[in-house]
């Protein structure tokens, strides 16, 4: 590693010093409606978050806020730590569990059309995959984590393990036959365990009933009708398109010591329709406007995607916090509905109060994106916009 190199990460990780420009264009105060002109701005507190990247827990920060209460966006840090260019604002980023979004509306679109049925088992659609011990599993279950089907076991057990095997394939069958071969965690219905197996089995039953890949359903039921030109789901491909900023993850690196390393090169086969998405802010933001305005589900069947299941958290015996896509959290007072998505360099987020007044989509590049705690900027940012945590 050339010297150059190693100074920046080094500053980037221990000392916070800023090496890119912050850029803003807030135009929050002067676009917000006379009828809410009341409600606090958030662009100076969210300006502030993310002023002074790149830091230990994140290189860079691309954010738009938006509703009828008005607009901001701004990017800061940096597009990569060699060269120590400003992060782009139109770049493509990997939106991880934010996928799960899109996918939740493709099967609630195809059951508005009847052709899936929520109440029908995912083992009708998928015999030859779903085993008996599974049967009474339903779609709606599956879309809100209530399914009891625990995690297919994936090979490694560090970051630095994960990052050898960055370029493995994983077939989505074969994440299902894994993880059904394994004791239910609970009776269907019972319980909620947030994991990404549901979704994948969702993509195959979507792909069963269309008899085209869920890739390309995607892109014919959301992402060309709403004009996201720059949202694709990767396949097997390790690359990010075009311009992106890079992502970097603290591992140990290849002479023993600890420090950063560029992880924006991986495939996210294990994903899949749980978690590959590659989007920008502009398209997620637009696709969250259209979602929230019932543009992109619509009907009875939006309320899936706002309805929480009665039943307790698996791990912590709290309320259910999750719906069919969407998560749901009260801050500032108000609920908010949105998703978070991670992966390795890449946190990404879309969250909107129930009407559309205000929204929030940013990707930061965190430094250990898929640690067990939020990352400092993005907790800043969602309590920034939107208030602190309210009963």
């Amino acid at each position: 590693m050339k010297k150059s190199t190693r100074a920046l990460l080094a500053a980037a990780l221990v000392l916070g010093v800023a090496a890119g420009p912050l850029s803003l264009s807030p135009a929050f105060a002067a676009s917000a409606p006379a009828a809410v002109a009341a409600a606090p701005s958030p662009a100076g507190a969210v300006a502030e978050v993310i002023a002074g990247l790149p830091r230990a827990d994140a290189t860079a920060a691309l954010v738009r806020v938006g509703g009828t209460e008005g607009s901001w966006r701004g990017s800061a840090g940096v597009r990569d730590l060699v060269s120590g260019a400003p992060a782009d604002p139109a770049a493509r980023f990997r939106a991880g569990s934010v996928t799960k979004v899109f996918t939740a509306a493709t099967v609630l679109q195809l059951a508005a059309e009847g052709r899936i049925d929520l109440d029908r088992t995912a083992r009708s659609y998928l015999p030859e995959l779903i085993p008996g011990r599974y049967a009474t599993v339903t779609v709606r279950q599956l879309l809100n984590h209530t399914h009891g089907i625990p995690a297919a076991d994936l090979p490694g057990e560090t970051v630095e393990e994960w990052y050898d095997r960055r370029f493995a394939v994983y077939a989505p069958e074969e994440l299902v036959r894994a993880a059904t071969a394994k004791p239910r965690e609970f009776r269907p219905g019972t319980r909620q365990h947030y994991l990404n197996i549901g979704y994948t089995i969702a993509g195959l039953i979507v792909e069963r009933v269309t008899g085209r890949t869920y890739e390309a359903e995607v892109g014919r039921r959301i992402l060309r009708p709403l004009g996201l030109r720059d949202t694709y789901l990767p396949g097997r491909e390790a690359e990010i398109r075009g311009a992106y900023n890079h992502g970097y993850q603290v591992m140990r690196l290849d002479d023993g010591t600890t420090g950063l390393r560029d992880v924006s090169v991986w495939r996210a086969t294990d994903g899949w329709a749980a978690g590959d998405l590659v989007s920008t802010t502009a398209d997620l933001e637009r696709f969250t406007r259209e979602l929230f305005a019932g543009r992109v589900v619509r009907g009875p069947l939006l309320e899936e995607m706002f309805t929480l299941p009665e039943v307790a958290d698996f791990s912590t015996g709290e309320p259910a916090a999750y719906s069919a896509g969407l998560s749901m959290k009260r801050l500032g007072g108000r609920e908010v509905w949105g998703k978070t998505g991670g992966r390795w360099g890449y946190n990404a987020a879309i969250a909107s109060t129930r009407d559309g007044a205000r929204t929030l989509v940013y990707s930061v590049n965190a430094t250990d994106a898929k640690g067990q705690g939020t990352d400092p900027t993005v907790l800043r940012l969602m309590l920034a916009t939107f208030g602190a945590p309210s009963e």
